[in-house]
């Protein structure tokens, strides 16, 4: 077994004991990260006189080799290791001897930890927030294409008011956008560097923690060195503003299957992205909006169990902080393949758009256009509310839209109506008189657009600045 400690024991470690005390199974996952914090402390070490040139080039050349030896698969992580800190030490010292003793001079596992799962979270976020914005150009694009194509509006699940499909694609723009703004603000609060902070009080050595912090690209050095090694408040963050993905991306999974439904009908999905039956040979099921509906729960789990976990711990480090690992880990993987299986099923997926219109039709939605057409001819709102109440209640008892119902008709319940009500309350009039910013009218909803392009375009560029 190997271990980094011992010294002070006189037995060996129960197997059991080991076993549930290692965490090399999942941890060494942060290979990269343990390598590249290393480099950085032995650089500092030596800029401070306690490692020689010589014995920095050794370590730093012994540890460039191990990570391309990982990177290539031909040197493999043995679960005989306790941590992949235990892993990496062991296999320097083996291959440079004495100078591989030196490295761990003035840093603690606590720290080093700390570092390792700080920098790797922060890489999480830029790729999660890549994917994310990845999203967001599939829904501008569908946006785009479909600024007049007209669909019925909820509420509680009952069709409300006529809008158009950019509209209501444009809502789940507002969601991803606040998530990419969340995930940006969450990289921006992680520019402090715990290395350094050793086990909870620092150390003796004479370090200088602002270069070690500049070689890892963070902005400065931790202020408490207790915080330091016990902080994982960017994390419980990172795991929140995954839920809220994962819960954007559920609402908009519910969508897809009720959409999907024979009731409905509006989406055909792409066989790539659907499956069939085992015994039913007329099913195409929205799998992969229902596995990503299904593995929100998931998500809400990690962020849950890591709050749980935190909630009693003192200062500083304590073992229980190993437990932010795991379920972190798969948090990360699990948002980010959802957003890509979303994307792609919604960026293949066909609108059924003659299907979508006949449904708001169907569904009296343009019924508070036609109020308001009384409203305009000096009609009180209240009866106004009352006359098209009864016109739908007709409507209902014949099987038909408000668009198909006589005049005579019309003029039966109310004098006010004349031929123009068919125009007024036509999807294409209903929608297009919405002109507020931020409402479906066509004008409104290419301004929209325009700015969401712009909002794009400044994320692209950014990217660019950052790298």
């Amino acid at each position: 077994m190997a271990q980094l400690w011992g010294g002070r024991f006189t037995k060996e470690t129960d197997r059991l004991v080991y076993d549930f005390n290692a965490s090399i199974s999942f941890d060494k996952r942060l290979y990269r990260e343990d390598i590249e914090g290393s480099m950085a402390h032995a650089r500092m070490l030596a800029a401070q006189g306690i490692l020689t040139d010589e014995e920095r080039e050794a370590i730093i050349d012994g540890l460039q080799g191990i990570l391309d030896e990982l990177e290539k698969g031909s040197l493999s992580i043995g679960s005989e290791y306790e941590d992949i800190h235990s892993f990496v030490e062991a296999v320097l010292t083996e291959r440079i001897g004495e100078p591989g003793k030196k490295l761990h001079t003035g840093r603690s596992r606590n720290d080093q930890v700390a570092l390792d799962m700080k920098m790797y979270t922060r890489k999480e976020i830029y790729k999660t927030d890549e994917s994310v914005t990845e999203l967001l150009h599939v829904i501008l694009e569908v946006m785009e294409e479909h600024t007049d194509t007209y669909m019925p509006g909820f509420t509680h699940l009952q069709k409300a008011q006529p809008i158009t499909l950019a509209h209501h694609m444009g809502a789940y723009f507002e969601m991803f956008k606040r998530d990419h703004e969340r995930l940006r603000d969450i990289a921006g609060r992680m520019g402090t560097c715990p290395l350094g902070s050793g086990a909870l009080a620092g150390t003796t050595y004479p370090l200088d923690r602002e270069y070690t912090a500049e070689l890892l690209g963070f902005d400065g050095p931790t202020l408490n060195s207790m915080d330091g090694v016990s902080d994982r408040d960017y994390l419980i963050e990172f795991l929140a503003a995954l839920s809220m993905i994962m819960m954007h991306l559920s609402r908009f999974c519910e969508e897809v299957i009720i959409w999907n439904s024979n009731e409905y009908q509006f989406v055909d999905i792409d066989d790539a992205y659907s499956t069939g039956s085992s015994i039913m040979p007329q099913k195409k099921n929205p799998d992969i909006a229902e596995l990503v509906r299904g593995k929100t729960g998931r998500v809400y789990g990690a962020l849950q169990a890591l709050l749980t976990t935190m909630k009693g711990i003192p200062l500083a480090y304590n073992k229980d902080m190993q437990e932010d690992k795991e379920l972190a880990f798969d948090a990360m993987d699990t948002v980010k393949g959802c957003i890509r299986l979303f994307a792609g099923m919604l960026g293949t997926m066909k609108f059924r758009e003659e299907r979508m219109a006949a449904s708001a039709k169907e569904g009296f939605t343009n019924a508070t256009d036609a109020a308001d057409y009384l409203v305009n001819h000096g009609v009180a709102f209240r009866d106004a509310h009352g006359i098209v109440g009864r016109l739908v209640l007709l409507c209902i008892e014949r099987g038909i839209a408000l668009d198909d119902l006589p005049l005579s008709e019309y003029k039966k319940i109310s004098e006010v109506f004349e031929e123009d009500i068919y125009d007024a309350i036509s999807l294409k009039t209903c929608v297009n008189k919405r002109v507020t910013q931020g409402a479906p009218g066509h004008g409104a909803m290419e301004k929209t657009i325009g700015i969401y392009r712009e909002y794009l375009d400044g994320i692209g560029n950014g990217k660019k600045d950052k790298e």
